[in-house]
């Protein structure tokens, strides 16, 4: 019935200026007024999370509960009984890490975010000692060694297992001395020193900045305060200066880049790799680094004249805008490529702004999955602590006939104290309880950073926007639809270099006319610059900064002069999770592109298609090998040479431009 019920009509007009939106649209296009049915809860619906102290607490109970699964894992027979207990371990730890893990970036209250930070290093400096825990990898060993039983194994079963053991391997368990744990706890504080550096601001002194461009920066007494680029300011001075401030050098940051580069190579070589990028890469599409520079060189190689082009382009277009000053710098792009789109396109936001209230996209979002998945977002009322702030909306995903298939938290609007990049946070990942016999929900949290409401006005999204909605949107429901027997290989759970294609093939249905409204979109070259750099950070050591070598590919893979005393490098942030794997959205978007266009391009509310998809990629999240779920839904076997021509053809004949985003 609720599926019935929310694909008829979402909203309808009486006379000339009075709309009526579903419970959906409503949510989103108005400011929230909390209404509470129950009594005082903790965060996520945690008991144990309505206050700061709880978090120490959920941590010794996790960290209780392990003690006991470590005995069962490592005492009890081989056979499947072991590989679950190995997913619950897992399973517990993950709860209250993941949790902790968003708290601690995205918690308005810093006692909040403090007491996650301690938990998520508490957690993470046991996981990777249970990953150096012999006994426990005994067990597991005693499984996949028996021939007979590990043949007896389903094949989700074994997956997992091998799985469980790679991560052994990976974390050095075959060694005698503790050099991997010390290395792998050593790598924890170098990931969080490094994060936290790449996103500090920095600042320069006032009297240095013409003062009609002051207001521009956040004011420090007699410092400005740089934050980041400012990529899409129309100013070129503006521009200019938040580059140069921003992207400055810093010592203490290079010192903890090069020394976490030189942990992640020692630890490779410990383990039994060439290299980082070959340790991170096994299980991906790609394979291997080899792989990753072959598919980048010759994307780069069929796309060079087009680039030219492109740059001249935006030079012409920096030359009419700047007579004085028309040399094309890197701090242009992001800004140019708009200029350059809006007059291509004749794009006037005043025309299509008002059909682009968030509510309206969220019901868009709504009828799409009802007409792809028989999946509905119904809108449901949070309990008073649940959630971290007022402005956060939840959501029930419901299927027509499988019910509640899980919780979307949504913290879509512009905060202070928030974090501004857009991105998808598991919270609780699904898995199949057999003590209990139901199925563990999956949680999760989108994030974005658009404008509020106002009392007359809802949010008003552009299409960028939009796209990113339908992207972060993508991950959430590879979580939601995913329905896994182990948390291990849950949802996004699966290989860096298959997570993104959900994602990105929504963002064609976001251009698709038949679905919302059609969009002119760019492809970020950037990307192929930012992977190239990403691989040899990440092989061997080189005799040279990593400076040298940003300086080296920016001419080769970008095109344009490197801007002396600016470190790039040091704001990569991607370099943390997505060392060695930053190709990954280049490829997902090479698999994304295929999906779409052989399989929606044709009917994007295609339902027998949709229900392919699901059964093909999203029902499986890291279970199964990702080219077999490749392979399942296009009914071939892609070759690297097909995702190079997939990405080629996204330029022509559909696109004008093939610009790139400073900010990607």
């Amino acid at each position: 019935i609720l599926g019935a019920l929310t694909c008829e009509r979402f909203w309808t007009r009486f006379g000339r200026n009075v709309t009526t939106w579903s419970p959906v649209g409503a949510a989103f296009n108005t400011k929230a007024q909390r209404r509470y049915l129950f009594g005082v809860q903790g965060l996520f619906g945690v008991p144990e999370l309505s206050c700061p102290e709880g978090f120490e607490v959920a941590t010794k109970k996790a960290l209780k509960k392990t003690e006991c699964l470590l005995e069962k894992a490592c005492c009890g027979p081989p056979g499947v009984q072991t590989v679950e207990a190995f997913d619950q371990l897992s399973d517990g730890l993950c709860k209250v890490a993941d949790l902790a893990d968003f708290v601690k970036v995205a918690h308005p209250d810093p006692e909040y975010r403090k007491a996650a930070e301690k938990t998520c290093i508490e957690i993470g400096t046991v996981v990777e000692k249970l990953n150096t825990n012999v006994e426990l990898c005994q067990s597991l060993r005693k499984l996949l060694d028996n021939a007979d039983m590990a043949t007896d194994l389903d094949a989700d079963t074994r997956r997992v297992a091998e799985l469980f053991m790679f991560d052994f391997e990976i974390s050095g368990i075959h060694l005698d001395d503790k050099r991997a744990v010390a290395l792998h706890v050593k790598l924890l504080d170098l990931n969080n020193e490094f994060l936290v550096g790449s996103h500090m601001p920095n600042r320069i002194a006032t009297s240095v900045v013409p003062q009609h461009l002051h207001f521009h920066f956040a004011n420090e007494g007699s410092f400005i305060q740089v934050g980041g680029l400012h990529a899409d300011s129309p100013d070129d001075l503006v521009r200019e200066i938040a580059y140069r401030v921003y992207l400055y050098p810093n010592a203490d940051m290079f010192e903890c880049l090069e020394e976490l580069l030189k942990c992640r190579y020692k630890l490779a070589k410990l383990v039994g790799y060439e290299s980082y990028g070959h340790r991170a890469l096994k299980g991906t599409m790609a394979k291997t680094p080899e792989t990753v520079m072959s598919f980048l060189q010759l994307l780069t190689d069929k796309l060079s004249d087009r680039t030219a082009k492109d740059f001249d382009m935006m030079r012409g277009m920096k030359k009419k805008l700047n007579p004085r000053n028309s040399e094309l710098m890197p701090w242009d792009h992001s800004f140019l490529s708009g200029v350059v789109r809006a007059e291509r396109y004749n794009i006037e936001p005043s025309l299509y702004s008002p059909y682009l209230s968030l509510g309206a996209c969220m019901e868009g979002l709504n009828n799409l999955f009802c007409q792809l998945y028989g999946v509905s977002l119904m809108s449901e009322q949070p309990g008073v602590g649940e959630v971290w702030s007022e402005d956060v909306r939840k959501l029930a995903v419901v299927h027509e006939t499988e019910g509640l298939l899980g919780y979307i938290y949504c913290d879509f609007f512009h905060r202070s104290d928030k974090p501004h990049q857009d991105c998808h946070f598991t919270i609780r990942g699904g898995r199949w309880c057999q003590d209990m016999g139901q199925y563990q929900l999956p949680v999760v949290v989108l994030m974005l950073s658009l404008p509020q409401p106002t009392k007359s006005t809802p949010t008003l999204l552009t299409p960028g926007m939009m796209e990113n909605l339908f992207h972060e949107m993508g991950h959430a429901m590879h979580s939601m639809l995913g329905r896994t027997r182990y948390q291990h290989v849950t949802g996004t759970r699966c290989a860096t270099d298959f997570a993104e294609v959900p994602s990105i093939l929504m963002e064609y249905f976001a251009s698709d006319y038949r679905v919302i409204s059609q969009f002119a979109r760019h492809y970020e070259t950037g990307q192929v610059f930012y992977a190239v750099l990403d691989q040899l950070y990440h092989g061997k050591p080189q005799n040279c900064s990593t400076t040298d070598i940003l300086k080296e590919m920016q001419q080769k893979f970008y095109g344009l002069p490197y801007v002396p005393n600016t470190a790039w490098q040091l704001r990569f942030s991607h370099l943390i999770g997505y060392g060695a794997k930053y190709y990954s959205y280049l490829l997902s978007r090479a698999v994304a592109s295929m999906v779409w266009k052989q399989c929606f391009l044709q009917d994007p509310l295609n339902r027998d298609m949709g229900e392919r998809y699901r059964r093909e990629m999203l029902a499986h999240g890291g279970a199964k090998e990702p080219m077999l779920m490749v392979e399942g839904m296009l009914q071939r076997r892609p070759t690297m040479e097909d995702f190079v021509d997939a990405l080629v053809s996204e330029l022509e004949p559909n696109f004008e431009t093939f610009m790139m985003d400073s900010e990607s």
